[in-house]
């Protein structure tokens, strides 16, 4: 059988499809220096030999394990140190496949769940999956996503426990409606002194007690006791975590909040979590 004619030399469109790249790749390479550029034939165009295709094909495969071309350059150089840049390239794949996973985990969650609550981490999914359909609110899903940003995780999972209640006990979510609309006329038009303010948030803290009795009750706080039982070897780290973002969110997340509304706020935390001897207060937010 005889054999096809073989080229001596090939053209760059030819060289880099071979190699499975671009011939505007293959330029950038001549331009850095990385490939050195061959002779030009007599249409002043690059020919392209077997030791130019070596090369290419070498810095190809260098290329595709996600060397960058510096560190590629220098291999070619004979250069010390390309050990550690494979080292540094080897956590930094490592450091992506991690996080390509735990991208996958959150679509497979979000698929399963079918809602944006399968966005949230894991442990909140977890607790509030089972509700019944339509009783997690958008609003809802909204606080535990700035809550999980603020506190983290476990954070968000103790707020969920409110959650539970008002979806599993239609008196006491009618009240929180009742509330959230009193809360929402607290406008610029009214004076932070005014004493239907220390009336509302007296209302606010009878209804923050009743949700808390109710899930007692129902078992709600004895799950997110077990809970947090099981995640108690990473509590400490996440709770000094949880206060340092706290402190930085204060001045980051936005609420258009009047005077009157601060002041009813600052009110309902004080009345609800006093501050302890370090000065903080009971993280387990409303």
């Amino acid at each position: 059988m005889p054999f096809p004619a073989f080229p001596r030399r090939v053209k760059i469109g030819d060289a880099a499809a071979f190699a499975g790249t671009t011939p505007r790749a293959v330029r950038h390479y001549h331009a850095i220096g990385l490939l050195p550029e061959p002779e030009r034939g007599s249409d002043d165009r690059r020919r392209y030999g077997y030791d130019d295709m070596i090369r290419l094909l070498w810095i190809r495969r260098m290329a595709d394990a996600g060397i960058p071309l510096d560190d590629i350059h220098a291999a070619f150089r004979g250069a010390t140190g390309i050990e550690e840049s494979l080292a540094r390239l080897e956590e930094s794949l490592a450091s992506k496949a991690a996080a390509i996973e735990a991208q996958r985990a959150a679509v497979k969650r979000l698929r399963e769940v079918g809602s944006p609550l399968g966005l949230l981490s894991p442990v909140v999914t977890g607790r509030l999956r089972d509700l019944p359909p339509g009783s997690l609110r958008s609003a809802d899903l909204d606080t535990l996503l700035v809550t999980e940003r603020v506190f983290g995780p476990l954070g968000a999972a103790v707020q969920a426990n409110r959650f539970i209640v008002l979806a599993t006990h239609p008196e006491l979510r009618a009240e929180e409606d009742r509330l959230a609309e009193a809360e929402a006329a607290l406008d610029d038009t009214m004076s932070p002194d005014d004493p239907r303010i220390e009336d509302l948030v007296a209302q606010r803290c009878d209804h923050e007690t009743a949700l808390e009795n109710a899930g007692e009750r129902s078992g709600v706080e004895a799950a997110l006791d077990v809970l947090l039982d099981q995640e108690d070897e990473h509590a400490d780290e996440e709770e000094g975590e949880a206060r340092t973002s706290v402190l930085e969110a204060i001045g980051k997340m936005p609420y258009d909040f009047s005077p009157a509304r601060v002041r009813y706020e600052e009110r309902v935390i004080e009345l609800l979590h006093p501050a302890g001897p370090d000065g903080y207060t009971d993280e387990r937010t409303r």
